[in-house]
C-alpha cells in the first residue's frame, strides 16, 4: 500500500534538540541528534526509561516540534504551522501504540476507516480501503466486532490495519508488544517484519533489546543522544 521510493532519505534530522521548561527550570531531553533513515528500512530505537526515545519518537511522528535543529520528512520541512504539521502527520505516518488507542464504542471497521475520513475520503471509498486493510491483518471475520470482544493480539492487529490504511510513508510503532503475551507479541513482530519485506518503512520504539534485534538496524539513545547506530544483520 506504500509508494515505492526505495533508497531515498525519508527522514533527515540535523542538530535536533528538545528542551522542556517548567518555570525557571529547564531540561534538555534531546541533544545534537543527527539521523538519516532511508525508505524501506526497519529501524529500532532503543533506550532505557528517560533516555529520550519517546521525545525522539514524538518529533519523528510530528506530534511535537524540536526546540532547535532541522527535520525533513520525505522532502518536507516540518518547521511549519501546527495545522500543516498535522496534515503532514496524517498523510505520512501510521501509528501503532502499545495500548492500541482504539475507540471502544466503534467496531473494527469504523476504527480502521476513521483516518481516511479525516483525510476527506468518501464513506464508500474509506470503507473499501479499510476492509482491505483488515483482511490483510487476518481479521476479516471479526470486522463488526468491538475492541472489547477481541484479544490483545487482535486489537494490535486492528491498530496495524489502521496504521496501514492511509498508505503512509512510515509506520511508527511505540512498544508494539508491550501489552501482549509472548505468543501474541511474536505474531505482531512477524507481521511487522512481513510489512517491511513488502517495502514499508518501520520505526519501532522499544526498551527491550531482544525485540529491537528483530529490526535490521538498531539505534541506541541515552541521555538524549544517539550512542550507537548498528546494523543487526537480520535477513529479509
Amino acid at each position: 500500500m506504500t509508494e515505492d521510493r526505495s533508497g531515498r532519505e525519508i527522514i533527515k534530522m540535523n542538530g535536533i534538540e528538545k528542551v522542556y521548561k517548567t518555570g525557571e527550570v529547564s531540561f534538555k531531553a534531546l541533544s545534537s541528534v543527527d539521523l538519516i533513515i532511508q525508505k524501506g528500512e526497519y529501524v529500532a530505537i532503543i533506550g532505557p526509561s528517560g533516555a529520550g526515545k519517546s521525545t525522539l519518537m514524538n518529533i519523528i511522528g510530528c506530534l511535537d516540534k524540536p526546540t532547535k535543529g532541522e527535520y525533513i520528512l520525505d522532502g518536507m520541512d516540518t518547521n511549519c504551522s501546527d495545522n500543516l504539521l498535522a496534515e503532514i502527520r496524517n498523510k505520512k505516518i501510521g501509528f501503532i501504540f502499545q495500548n492500541y488507542n482504539l475507540l471502544p464504542k466503534s467496531n473494527i471497521l469504523e476504527n480502521v476507516e476513521l483516518p481516511l475520513l479525516y483525510l476527506g475520503y468518501t464513506q464508500k471509498r474509506a470503507r473499501k480501503r479499510a476492509e482491505h486493510a483488515i483482511e490483510k491483518v487476518g481479521l476479516k471475520s471479526h470486522i463488526k466486532h468491538r475492541p472489547c470482544e477481541l484479544s490483545g493480539g487482535q486489537m494490535q492487529r486492528v491498530a496495524i490495519a489502521r496504521a496501514l490504511v492511509t498508505g503512509p510513508q512510515i509506520i511508527l510503532a511505540d512498544e508494539p508488544t508491550g501489552a501482549l503475551d509472548s505468543k501474541a507479541g511474536e505474531e505482531v513482530l512477524e507481521m511487522l517484519s512481513d510489512l517491511n519485506n513488502e517495502g514499508n518503512t518501520i520505526i519501532m520504539i522499544t526498551h527491550d533489546s531482544k525485540i529491537a534485534s528483530r529490526a535490521k538496524r538498531m539505534i541506541t539513545i541515552m541521555d538524549g543522544m544517539i550512542k550507537s547506530d548498528l546494523s543487526n544483520g537480520v535477513k529479509s
